[in-house]
């Protein structure tokens, strides 16, 4: 059955927004349909995507992205490598802190894992890919087993919240119930969608269409995963278990060390409301954004906005000066997101250029050569300027910091499996084994986390003379 007229609320809303255009094929749509894009519409809020075109206007009209780049200043509340590395005291300390409160059931996880390997010509959620140097197994089995297994070294159970998008929930759901969450309870593993927002047309403000009956959206970035903790009911289940602290972090990371120790330690000894693992760039080239000071405030400026002359200045050492480069991982306080949702306070949209494909007045699917819209994101570091107390901590970045962006080259499968094998070869030749030649070595998480767990399993003198998976 038709639905023959425009509900009358929907239509002053239209008018309202000047958005009567969504509509222009109405007549020609079934029932199901009529009502598949009653909801779409129900659900934007025009009036919140008028504010991010006002403020972004705003915000062109006054101080440039550049402009305050150029007053940034490194980070001063800072753990450096070195400083741990030579301080064992201080080392025991912070890491006896981070056993503590995971094993009083403090610290949740949250992994952001909305994104498809499209970069990687792999059309299914990035989590799926197979990373493992030997055994193929993929990003998402490997931080299961860690997550699994700093359970079982704490003696209680931490769990898990992924953030998930329209593109990857169902698959991703179902690729964790056919893998039985790889041994983790699924009552300790919360999916969550991130939001997502409308497509607008660059030139009038209107909202594009991706079909007669569906609005073009995407993403609003993992900056949407505040408002989809709340909207989920998952931040209420994190405070009725007790929660004090979140680690987070992205998927396309596989040499992330989740629920360190030793960052949780920092973060609470130092009663750090957001703590920030960072990394040395290796240049000033380099595409990655840093953690800076400007006015006395922590935050991340993406390296698209650091003029060169700032991103190419060096200290006294000879070393760059802006060099604290983001690797997506953060330890959250529980109580100040709590703070901030309480506070009504909302993160940014960033505006981005790009080019998406919509259905023109006469129904027809219209692919652009060139960006002709504009889609909105937030960020989830935008929450840096809001803290009262944000600490960095420098990671090894051979270690910790091995992403899964490109297909080949840097930051590529090849360099992460790379780096999986370095590490494995590592622990067990520092553990008195013997590994011949280029022979790939692999190590899960439930076999070691660390060095001191390999020695404690691997005799001095063993020989790893073929390909090597320990479980």
């Amino acid at each position: 059955m038709m639905i023959d007229a425009i509900p009358q609320e929907l239509q002053q809303r239209l008018d309202k927004f000047n958005q009567q255009h969504l509509v222009t094929h109405w007549k020609d749509l079934s029932s199901e349909q009529c009502s598949r894009l009653m909801a779409e519409l129900e659900s934007i809020d025009f009036a919140e995507i008028q504010q991010a075109l006002a403020t972004k206007a705003a915000s062109t009209s006054a101080e440039t992205p550049a402009s305050r780049a150029a007053r940034c200043q490194p980070p001063s509340q800072l753990i450096r490598l070195a400083d741990l590395e030579q301080d064992a005291e201080k080392r025991q300390q912070t890491e006896k802190a981070g056993l503590k409160m995971l094993r009083d059931g403090k610290v949740g996880v949250i992994l952001v894992a909305g994104g498809q390997g499209t970069r990687l010509g792999f059309d299914h959620p990035k989590g799926m890919f197979p990373i493992g140097p030997v055994s193929d197994h993929t990003v998402f089995q490997i931080l299961f087993e860690q997550v699994i297994a700093r359970s079982q070294q704490a003696g209680a159970a931490i769990p898990y919240f992924i953030m998930t998008s329209d593109a990857t929930h169902d698959e991703t759901v179902a690729f964790f119930e056919e893998h039985d969450y790889f041994g983790m309870n699924a009552d300790d593993v919360t999916l969550f969608k991130q939001g997502t927002m409308p497509a607008i047309d660059a030139e009038t403000g209107k909202v594009l269409m991706s079909a007669p009956n569906a609005i073009a959206k995407s993403p609003d970035g993992h900056g949407g995963m505040l408002q989809a903790l709340h909207k989920s009911g998952a931040f209420a289940r994190m405070v009725d278990a007790g929660l004090e602290a979140l680690f987070y972090h992205q998927v396309d990371n596989p040499s992330v060390i989740v629920c360190d120790p030793i960052l949780l330690g920092c973060h609470q000894i130092y009663e750090s409301e957001i703590t920030t693992k960072v990394v040395a760039k290796m240049s000033a080239e380099e595409r990655m954004g840093v953690l800076v000071e400007v006015d006395e405030q922590m935050e991340i400026i993406e390296y698209s906005d650091l003029p060169s002359d700032v991103a190419s200045a060096t200290d006294d050492s000879g070393n760059l000066r802006i060099w604290a480069g983001n690797t997506a991982i953060h330890v959250f306080s529980v109580a100040f997101l709590k703070r901030l949702h309480d506070a009504g306070i909302d993160l940014p949209f960033h505006l981005a250029n790009k080019k998406v494909p919509y259905i023109d007045a006469d129904g027809q699917l219209v692919e652009p050569a060139k960006p002709n819209g504009i889609k909105f994101e937030r960020f989830i570091f935008d929450v840096l300027p809001q803290a009262t107390k944000a600490l960095v901590f420098e990671a090894d970045r051979d270690r910790e910091f091995n992403p899964v962006k490109n297909a080949e080259g840097n930051d590529s499968p090849e360099t992460a499996k790379a780096a999986l094998i370095r590490t494995a070869r590592n622990w067990l030749e520092s553990a008195g084994a013997i590994v011949a030649g280029k022979v790939p070595v692999e190590i899960s998480p439930l076999f070691a986390l660390d060095i001191a767990d390999v020695k404690e399993k691997i005799e001095p003198g063993r020989m790893f003379a073929e390909p090597t998976y320990l479980r």
